[in-house]
């Protein structure tokens, strides 16, 4: 392998933070296996996943004065192999990391494998390499629900399929805090009745909140037939969705998440 210049600690640690991330970061033990497996001293295996990782690469670093470790350990750990039941979780790490590495000149390809590539210097024109859409979002202030469920296709651009897992999520959601589980307009006219609800977004105490309840439930309605629904049924190919339309959508979605954080389950069941 070419000799690559070490990384400062700064790009090194965020690299590590996101490789041992708490929810969909490596496993202590996959740890263990990838640094036996980089040949890399496993210096502090005690402490908190991504500094035992910092800590290893680091020391590797120091002694050999090469950045060749980290790129040695990211293609191992990004080995597609490894990610064909979890391909969200490959992308989401090979993205967050494309934002770090792209600071010093490297990206990773679709095939898990680090490759040079110009260098960037400015944090928007790194979030902007790796999805644009996404940071758009980030701009209007977006609910975090919509990033809960279709992270991985918003990185990707991909706005027909982060269009239909958004719609999902706020589905899920709705079941998830009043204890229904069917979907679509059922769901929505037995949670959001005004005479018996089961959640609400306000005390439905005046006509006006009764009609505000009766209104969001609409919108949820409307979403599931004019865009949920279409999504599911239709290719690709046949219902193209422009970015415009997709931020708008998403814009939709993150209203509708906002009242429900308000939402208050009424009638238990």
């Amino acid at each position: 392998m070419e000799r690559i210049q070490p990384f400062d600690a700064q790009k090194l640690e965020a690299a590590c933070r996101i490789l041992a991330d708490t929810a969909r970061g490596l496993t202590g033990s996959e740890i263990e296996y990838l640094l036996k497996d980089c040949k890399l001293t496993d210096v502090s295996p005690g402490v908190t996943k991504w500094k035992r990782l910092f800590n290893a690469l680091a020391e590797a670093q120091n002694k050999y004065q090469v950045g060749n470790h980290l790129v040695m350990f990211i293609n191992r750990a990004l080995n597609p192999v490894g990610y064909a039941r979890d391909r969200d979780k490959f992308e989401w790490r090979r993205n967050e990391l494309n934002i770090v590495l792209s600071f010093s000149g490297f990206l990773i390809r679709e095939d898990g494998k680090v490759i040079y590539t110009e260098k960037e210097t400015t944090l928007k024109g790194a979030i902007a390499r790796v999805g644009a859409l996404k940071e758009k979002l980030e701009g209007r202030k977006s609910h975090p629900e919509i990033y809960k469920y279709c992270n991985a296709e918003l990185l990707a651009e991909n706005y027909f399929h982060a269009v239909f897992e958004a719609i999902k999520g706020v589905f899920n959601r709705i079941r998830e805090l009043s204890g229904i589980a069917s979907d679509g307009a059922e769901l929505i006219n037995r949670v959001f009745s005004t005479k018996d609800p089961v959640l609400a977004i306000n005390s439905l105490a005046t006509e006006t909140e009764q009609s505000e309840q009766k209104g969001f439930s609409n919108i949820l309605i409307g979403i599931f037939g004019a865009i949920r629904n279409p999504v599911a049924h239709s290719a690709k190919i046949s219902w193209p969705i422009s970015e415009q339309d997709a931020l708008d959508i998403f814009s939709m979605v993150s209203f509708v998440h906002r009242k429900l954080d308000i939402a208050v389950k009424i009638n238990p069941l």
